[in-house]
C-alpha cells in the first residue's frame, strides 16, 4: 500500500497542473530544425521544432505524448528555453539527468522549475520520459549551432 501512496504523491497537484498547460504546444510552421525523440522503455514520444538566432534558441514548439512527468518536463521546459543558448540546454539536460540519477542539486535557472520532479527520483522507469524535451532540444540546437558555423 506504501508504493500506493508514494506514486499517488508524485502525481501531486503541481505536476498535474504542468502537464495540463506545456506553453509552445504544437509545431512550429517553419522550424529551422525538428527532432523527434521517443522513450523505448514507456512510448513516450516528443517532438521539438526549434530556430536559433544570434546563437539563442528564439521559436520553439513541441509535440509532446507522455506521462504526466514527460508532460510536466516538457511544460517547463517550453516555459524556460525561449533566449537561452545551447550551452544552457545542454547544461540543464546535464543537470536533470543528475538530479534524477543521483539525487543531485536542482537545474541551473532558467530550468530550476525542473525541480517539481525530484520526486521521480525513486521512479527510473520515468526517467527516460522526463528527459525527453531536453534530450530533443540539445540534438535540435546542436544541429542547428553547427550548420550556423559551417
Amino acid at each position: 500500500m506504501s508504493g500506493e501512496t508514494d506514486l499517488i504523491k508524485l502525481y501531486s497537484a503541481r505536476i498535474l497542473e504542468l502537464a495540463a498547460d506545456i506553453p509552445h504546444h504544437g509545431r512550429l510552421d517553419a522550424p529551422a530544425v525538428t527532432v523527434k525523440k521517443r522513450s523505448p522503455l514507456c512510448g513516450s514520444t516528443v517532438t521539438v521544432d526549434l530556430t536559433l538566432e544570434d546563437g539563442k534558441v528564439s521559436a520553439f514548439g513541441q509535440d509532446v505524448k507522455a506521462c504526466a512527468l514527460g508532460q510536466a518536463a516538457a511544460s517547463v521546459v517550453g516555459g524556460a528555453i525561449i533566449g537561452t543558448t545551447l550551452e544552457q540546454v545542454t547544461q540543464a539536460r546535464a543537470e536533470l539527468r543528475a538530479m534524477l540519477k543521483e539525487d543531485g542539486p536542482t537545474p541551473s535557472a532558467p530550468f530550476d522549475g525542473l525541480e517539481v520532479l525530484r520526486p521521480a527520483v525513486s521512479y527510473k522507469n520515468r526517467h527516460a520520459s522526463i528527459l525527453l524535451t531536453l534530450d530533443a532540444a540539445c540534438e535540435a540546437a546542436a544541429q542547428l549551432a553547427e550548420t550556423q558555423t559551417a
